[in-house]
C-alpha cells in the first residue's frame, strides 16, 4: 500500500517554471518506478514523464523533453517533476503514480502504475 500526495501546481504565465512534488508514505518508496501523468478538461490522462526506482533510468512524452525533468530523492521519499519554459498547452491536472508491480523498466501507460495521487493543478496563462 503506497499513498502519494503531490504538491506544487498553482498558476505561471508562459515561459514560467513550476516545480511539482510527489511524496509517497508506506511501502519502501525505493523499490518501485514513478511516473507522472497530465489530464486536461475532457481530455484523457496521458503520459508526462517516469523515472526507474534508482532514478538512472528516465523516459518523457515528446512534447515535454528538453523542458521537464523528472528526479526522485529516496531519502526524502519524493519524486519531483521541474517544468520549465511552461506553455498554455501544459495546463492540466498532473498526477504522481506508482508502479508496484515489480517492474524495473518505467513505464509509460497508465495501466503500468496501481497507485496514484489526487493530482495537482496547473495553469499556464498565455
Amino acid at each position: 500500500q503506497v499513498q502519494l500526495v503531490e504538491s506544487g501546481g498553482g498558476l505561471v504565465q508562459a515561459g514560467g517554471s513550476l516545480r511539482l512534488s510527489c511524496a509517497a508514505s508506506g511501502r519502501s518508496f525505493i523499490s518501485y518506478p514513478m511516473g507522472w501523468f497530465l489530464q486536461a478538461p475532457v481530455k484523457a490522462r496521458v503520459f508526462v514523464a517516469s523515472i526507474s526506482w534508482s532514478g538512472g533510468t528516465t523516459r518523457y512524452e515528446d512534447s515535454v523533453k528538453g523542458r521537464f525533468t523528472i528526479s526522485r530523492d529516496n531519502a526524502k521519499n519524493t519524486v519531483y517533476l521541474q517544468m520549465n519554459s511552461l506553455k498554455p498547452d501544459d495546463t492540466a491536472v498532473y498526477y504522481c503514480a506508482a508502479d508496484l508491480s515489480g517492474r524495473n523498466v518505467p513505464g509509460i501507460l497508465k495501466g503500468s502504475y496501481n497507485y496514484w495521487g489526487q493530482g495537482t493543478q496547473v495553469t499556464v496563462s498565455s
